[in-house]
């Protein structure tokens, strides 16, 4: 039986390869998107064409009074679509950037980073685990900005911290339920997060490009596949790790 994957944030950037990535390992998708129905459509397109089967939804991580509603449609699109109550792996990976000095980061902006990195993950989680299957994987979303500082990042890679000590507490709780919990942290990539600042401003990119070992900032085909391969059964024993993805970001 195929395996079931929800990557929220998949409409477009590392979300969108991974869920591609997740289709061409033969396993289905559920796309969630905030905004951008056609693109996530798109996406479902794309994975029905390599054979499988998705489904997309809207989903706005950042409002935890939705969730529970977010999970009765999921519920009734996996019925629909699968003919199952149950999906397997989670990927946390919605997100937005906020950069600003620690001195001029409003209340405001921090707020939206908790509420969409950690708060939304937190309890996104809770609300669809009655919708996990036993057995099955979740990765959270963090970044190298966690172990390298960059001037303007403090509340974000704060935020994303946090994340990764909640992934040792979730890999604690629901280990019971056989459930793996991995956080996956990439280095700079070129996508279209924050504007596409690090694929689309020279200074930015090569900034990033001269602290990696590899000589050159990341794109999602670097960290995508790798996210769909720690899903796999190949990797069922990591868990409770902080994997990071950033071609030696740093070192």
């Amino acid at each position: 039986m195929r395996k079931i994957s929800l990557v929220t944030g998949a409409s477009r950037g590392l979300g969108r390869n991974t869920a591609l990535s997740i289709a061409r390992r033969g396993g289905d998708v559920v796309v969630t998107y905030q905004r951008r129905e056609a693109e996530a459509q798109a996406v479902v397109a794309e994975i029905e064409a390599l054979g499988g089967k998705a489904l997309a939804l809207p989903l706005d991580v950042g409002d935890v009074a939705t969730f529970a509603d977010f999970a009765a449609r999921l519920k009734s699109g996996l019925r629909a679509t699968w003919g199952r109550d149950t999906f397997d792996h989670l990927v946390n990976n919605a997100g937005h950037g906020e950069v600003a000095p620690l001195a001029e980061m409003t209340v405001q902006a921090f707020d939206k980073l908790v509420d969409v990195h950690f708060k939304g993950v937190f309890f996104l989680t809770q609300q669809l685990l009655p919708l996990m299957a036993d057995g099955g994987r979740i990765v959270n979303l963090s970044t190298g900005l966690t172990r390298v500082s960059a001037e303007g990042w403090s509340a974000y890679a704060a935020v994303k911290g946090a994340v990764e000590v909640l992934t040792v507490y979730m890999a604690k709780e629901l280990g019971r339920r056989n459930i793996a919990v991995n956080v996956v942290a990439p280095g700079a990539i070129e996508t279209d997060f924050f504007g596409g600042a690090v694929r689309d401003t020279p200074a930015f990119n090569r900034f990033f490009a001269e602290m990696t070992a590899l000589g050159r900032v990341g794109v999602a085909d670097d960290v995508g596949p790798m996210i769909s391969s720690l899903l796999s059964e190949d990797n069922r024993w990591v868990n409770a790790q902080r994997i990071e993805v950033s071609g030696g970001q740093g070192i």
